[in-house]
């Protein structure tokens, strides 16, 4: 079965999360915003969601981690919990 391990960021606007990604795309850590911004628990370990399988997560999630380039930060992409930054670490078949 396909896994993948993955990190995220979650805030509650489109807007800051394309502040956010712009400030990682110049050079900002994402574990360190993840940790100042994310209001997800995971964010305390810089956004690591640890390994999971194919519907441990919503289908949005699903969607970005089983077909997104490893270590590109991808989003905002909007779920029911706000919008999230993805960034897919590792993926195996």
């Amino acid at each position: 079965m396909t896994k993948a391990t993955a990190r995220h960021l979650l805030v509650e606007t489109e807007e800051q999360c394309n502040e956010l990604k712009a400030q990682i795309e110049g050079g900002a850590d994402f574990a360190e915003l993840a940790k100042q911004h994310s209001k997800c628990p995971s964010g305390q370990q810089g956004g690591d969601l640890g390994e999971f399988g194919p519907g441990m997560m919503v289908p949005e999630f699903d969607k970005v981690v089983f077909s997104a380039p490893l270590k590109a930060v991808q989003g905002p992409v909007q779920t029911q919990f706000g919008y999230h930054l993805l960034e897919v670490t590792s993926r195996t078949e």
